[in-house]
């Protein structure tokens, strides 16, 4: 597979709109293309494009990225070496490079599964959770921008909180409550709590957005997202919510907990000496946002890690683009450090799974005690 063709599959994914919730052309699209590059490709049950290569019976290497987009549409163009469009960071650049990488390599023992999941920006990721059930996996790359040489480590959770309040009809200048005003002090209840949580760092703290205000006197609504760290007390924090709601109504969306992977994990390592091998200085990167990585991480207990091209700062922006010469840095990266992934896992699983000794078999000593035992009553010549 050539750089020039690595870059066109790029684009084609990109000039395909698939929004959540719209990506059947995009599925039906990659597999297509993915049985071009020798994959045995399908499109499961909730839409997720699958791509397969390599022996079932070696250590399954899981590639997880998402098909879909947030809703505006950017124009597609390139220019110079860098490619406009949506989803071109967010996350069409990590699953093609992924893709793209796994078709290269020798699948001769080895078993990778590159998928394209549904529904990623949205609460619930009905695409991943589809996967849970299907599949186990010895290790998952998940597809998210990370920059070349950067593997992201951890995402903080999130909380999603809708609230509604009403309030009688009254004058703007008499004494009764009014809904909007209920509605703010809620949020600000909500502000003061997450900044009353120590820890050092973006990650490591609760933050609260305002995503969304509307209302009047009568009846106002909130939409809030709160982003958590590992560790956090979702049950307490309902609590809280609960006690401080007043008469509104409260409704909880998502409720997803951090995830922070080891350094140490066969995921990272390879993944780090692959950029070194091309140059790169490796750095660790901790996400604010969330992936697909929070929901698998509470039923598969593998080694993992995000990577993939771009800068994560673009994410769902009007100048949302990936330099095609990273997202080819990245290809060679993910060509090197898969195949090493793949014999750790092999080597992990030897060393857990010794191959055991035939019935009756004796060690070479013990051959010759025997051997001595039967001379002496006379059964040897």
């Amino acid at each position: 597979m050539t750089s020039d063709q690595a870059c066109a599959l790029l684009r084609t994914m990109i000039e395909i709109p698939s929004p959540s919730g719209g990506e059947q052309t995009l599925a039906a699209c990659l597999a297509g293309e993915m049985e071009r590059l020798g994959y045995r490709s399908f499109v499961d049950g909730a839409g997720n494009v699958v791509g397969e290569r390599g022996d079932p019976s070696a250590p399954m290497i899981l590639l997880l990225g998402h098909l879909d987009t947030v809703p505006d549409q950017i124009p597609v163009r390139r220019e110079g070496s860098r490619l406009y469009g949506r989803g071109a960071v967010d996350a069409k650049g990590p699953l093609a490079a992924m893709i793209c990488a796994a078709a290269q390599i020798s699948p001769q023992d080895a078993h990778w599964v590159v998928i394209g999941a549904v529904e990623e920006e949205t609460p619930g990721s009905r695409g991943a959770h589809y996967l849970l059930d299907r599949y186990l996996p010895a290790a998952v790359l998940i597809g998210e921008p990370s920059g070349w040489s950067n593997v992201a480590l951890g995402y903080k959770g999130r909380i999603g909180i809708h609230y509604e309040v009403r309030r009688p009809p009254t004058h703007t200048a008499g004494p009764g409550e009014k809904a909007t005003e209920v509605a703010v002090a809620f949020w600000n209840q909500i502000v003061r709590h997450c900044e009353s949580f120590g820890g050092e760092g973006l990650f490591y703290r609760p933050t609260a957005t305002l995503e969304r205000f509307t209302g009047d006197i009568e009846a106002a609504q909130l939409k809030i997202s709160c982003r958590t760290p590992p560790g956090f007390d979702i049950e307490a924090f309902e609590r809280f919510l609960a006690a401080t709601r007043l008469d509104a109504r409260l409704e909880i969306d998502e409720r997803m907990p951090a995830v922070l992977v080891d350094r140490n994990e066969p995921t990272v390592r390879t993944l780090t000496q692959g950029i070194r091998a091309h140059g790169g200085q490796p750095k660790f990167k901790l996400k604010t946002g969330t992936s697909d990585m929070n929901t698998i991480s509470k039923q598969w207990r593998v080694p993992m890690a995000a990577y993939g091209p771009g800068d994560s700062q673009l994410d769902h922006t009007a100048d949302e683009h990936v330099d095609l010469d990273e997202y080819l840095q990245a290809i060679a990266v993910l060509r090197d450090a898969l195949p090493r992934l793949s014999t750790e896992l092999r080597e992990l699983r030897a060393r857990a799974n010794p191959p055991a000794e035939e019935p009756g078999a004796y060690t070479a000593d013990e051959e010759a005690e025997l051997a001595r035992r039967l001379e002496a009553l006379g059964y040897l010549e």
